[in-house]
């Protein structure tokens, strides 16, 4: 018979005294580190302890005494519940504070190279509406707050369109106003979802692998363009015909959309990546802009999601590579070369190398549409494909631009780099821990010259930096 655990305690009238990472808080009880969301410094609170570790515990916040007068107050209803804004209640300034000192821990503490001063972080042009694509789950099980649960209603129609809740995978908290997109997104996705109540449209339900509607995906652009792609799930008589129904709804309601697609997924994920997406009407793409270039996004591309902040980031990755019109540039994981093509003018030649095929292809498309002519891409695992006979057949670059996933450069990418020896290296990357990590084994042969950290996500806890690396 195992041994029933013992409650944890309630903590009484704590402060909060720090931003803590994950967008969580940071509180000192008995010299025991507390972490909770949804909090400020200054706040005093009660806290439950959830989890309890040797050197720190978890908590959740069950009462606030008094709050901070730096706190804010959320612009969203559905903040707190919804894990997506986790800093709407702490001003920008302090927000911005939090992630350049983030960056410079990061890289002093697990990078442990010298490091020059650091430029001031460069905050987001916009703090609301600044995101061009965002993606709803469809669900027959809605979350329900504490508030709804202890209030003991009873929803007769527990089908929700919203984000998906941390820790419960197959549940949708309903979402009736987000702030990250303009609003006309609200008015669509709202739309959807009244439609589908009324004409008595089935909600995906993730566990039994059944049900039409699945998922949404909205995107927008600086052109004014939009993109709807609605995710079906076909399995009965008729699904088809109410499918047609609601995208001809849309169609009809919204005359903004100028790509309206849809999608057949019965995979248990609700990733399109290898799934044929179909054109109900208009185009299969929308069209973004920067300065003088144009890039083709189509419901596949990958394309930073915060347009006029992408723009600064890439601006500040051109200043470091500091192109006279000689380099050959490589362009290390390309994405749909947005990079690539943005630095081309300024290049002798770029060579772009991304893991995706359609993000290849999509980046050869941007090349053309703006007759860029000196640019090459490959498609491949870059540990496999950037190798020395790649690097002999096709000259050693004079710059190498790395824009790596989260979990950074794989060994093997490190080691090929050392022996390419490029003159510089401009290192762009949104996980500031993984990046000083690559930076301690660049460090033999590169020194770090310039460190620009870039807000790409208002009111979250994530960064965006840009390391310059000189050859010693």
């Amino acid at each position: 018979m195992s041994r029933k655990k013992k409650p944890l305690p309630l903590l009484e009238a704590v402060t909060i005294t720090d931003v803590a990472a994950e967008g969580k808080a940071l509180a000192r009880v008995d010299d025991m580190v507390v972490f909770v969301p949804f909090c400020v410094p200054g706040d005093v609170v009660d806290i439950q302890l959830k989890k309890k570790k040797h050197s720190y515990c978890e908590g959740d916040v069950v009462r606030f005494l008094s709050y901070s007068k730096v706190r804010e107050v959320p612009v969203c209803e559905h903040f707190g519940v919804c894990g997506g804004c986790k800093w709407q209640n702490l001003p920008y300034s302090a927000q911005l504070e939090a992630k350049q000192s983030q960056v410079e821990n990061q890289l002093r503490r697990i990078g442990k190279v010298e490091l020059p001063p650091f430029r001031p972080i460069m905050g987001s042009v916009k703090t609301l509406e600044y995101r061009n694509k965002l993606e709803f789950g469809c669900s027959n099980k809605r979350w329900l707050t504490r508030e709804q649960v202890a209030s003991g209603y009873r929803y007769d129609n527990m089908n929700g369109i919203g984000f998906h809740i941390t820790g419960a995978f197959d549940k949708i908290l309903p979402i009736e106003k987000c702030w990250l997109m303009d609003n006309l997104h609200n008015d669509i996705r709202n739309a959807i979802r009244d439609y589908a109540f009324g004409h008595a449209i089935s909600f995906f339900d993730l566990r039994a692998q059944n049900g039409l509607l699945r998922d949404l995906i909205i995107r927008n652009s600086n052109t004014g363009e939009w993109m709807l792609i609605i995710q079906f799930h076909f399995e009965q008589d008729g699904d088809e015909e109410r499918a047609w129904g609601l995208m001809q709804f849309v169609a009809d309601s919204f005359p903004q959309i100028t790509s309206l697609l849809y999608v057949d997924n019965q995979k248990c994920n609700d990733t399109i990546g290898d799934l044929d997406v179909k054109v109900f009407k208009g185009n299969d793409h929308i069209i973004e802009t920067m300065e003088e270039l144009r890039f083709k996004v189509g419901p596949k591309s990958f394309y930073q999601t915060n347009t006029e902040q992408a723009y600064h980031l890439y601006c500040v990755a051109r200043e470091f590579a500091g192109l006279t019109g000689k380099e050959l540039v490589y362009d290390l994981y390309t994405g749909t070369g947005t990079i690539a093509n943005f630095v081309a003018r300024q290049a002798r030649q770029v060579i772009g190398i991304e893991y995706v095929p359609e993000a290849i292809e999509d980046a050869k498309v941007n090349s053309e549409l703006n007759g860029i002519a000196n640019t090459l891409f490959y498609a491949g695992d870059m540990k496999d494909i950037l190798n020395d006979d790649f690097i002999a057949s096709h000259g050693r670059p004079d710059v190498i631009i790395t824009d790596p996933p989260r979990a950074g450069m794989h060994q093997d990418v490190i080691d090929t780099i050392l022996r390419a020896a490029p003159d510089r290296i401009v290192y762009v990357s949104c996980n500031p821990a993984t990046q000083a990590r690559d930076l301690s084994l660049l460090d033999s042969l590169y020194r770090v010259a310039e460190v620009q950290p870039v807000d790409m996500f208002p009111h979250t806890p994530h960064v965006e930096n840009v390391v310059l690396l000189v050859k010693r």
